[in-house]
C-alpha cells in the first residue's frame, strides 16, 4: 500500500506585482495621533480680516504616519502644510487661516477641519504620497469643528 507520490512540481517562482504586495506596515490600524487644540477651533469676531489659528498635531503612535487635512469650506478656510509625514513622537504646526467673510450672512454652521492619518509604507521615503491614502491601507480622520464667536 505504499504508493509512490510524484514530487510536487513547483512552478518557477513569480513574484507579483508591485501594487499587490501588502505592506505590514498599512495592514496595522493607524496608532492614536493628538492635537492641541484637542475638539474644536475657534475664531473671534471681527472677520473683517483674515485670521490664522495654529494647531499642533502630534503623532502619538509608535510608527511614522502621512497625515492630510481636509476643510468644508475651501473659499474661507485654508491649511498650510495640508500634508505632511510625522515620525513617532514627532509634531507639526499647522496654520488653519480663515479668510474675511460676512459674518451672519453666510452659513458656518457646518465648517470644520478634518486631519486623515495613515500608516506610512515600509521603507518608503518621509514624504508625503497621495497614494498612501488611496490603496487598501487603514485611514483614521479626527473632526476639529471650527466655532465662530461673533
Amino acid at each position: 500500500s505504499n504508493r509512490f507520490i510524484p514530487p510536487y512540481k513547483s512552478s518557477p517562482s513569480r513574484s507579483p506585482p508591485h501594487n499587490q504586495v501588502v505592506d505590514m506596515a498599512q495592514s496595522v490600524p493607524p496608532g492614536d495621533i493628538a492635537t492641541q487644540p484637542g475638539t474644536k477651533i475657534v475664531f473671534n469676531a471681527p472677520y473683517d480680516d483674515k485670521h490664522t489659528y495654529h494647531i499642533k498635531v502630534t503623532n502619538s503612535s509608535a510608527r511614522r504616519i502621512g497625515w492630510a487635512f481636509k476643510t468644508t469650506n475651501m473659499k474661507r478656510l485654508g491649511v498650510d502644510p495640508g500634508s505632511g509625514v510625522l515620525d513617532p513622537k514627532e509634531n507639526a504646526l499647522i496654520a488653519v487661516s480663515c479668510d474675511a467673510f460676512a459674518y451672519g450672512q453666510e452659513d458656518v454652521n457646518n465648517d470644520r477641519v478634518t486631519i486623515e492619518w495613515t500608516n506610512t509604507p515600509d521603507g518608503a521615503a518621509k514624504q508625503f504620497r497621495r497614494e498612501w491614502f488611496q490603496g487598501d491601507g487603514m485611514v483614521r480622520r479626527k473632526n476639529l469643528p471650527i466655532e465662530y464667536n461673533p
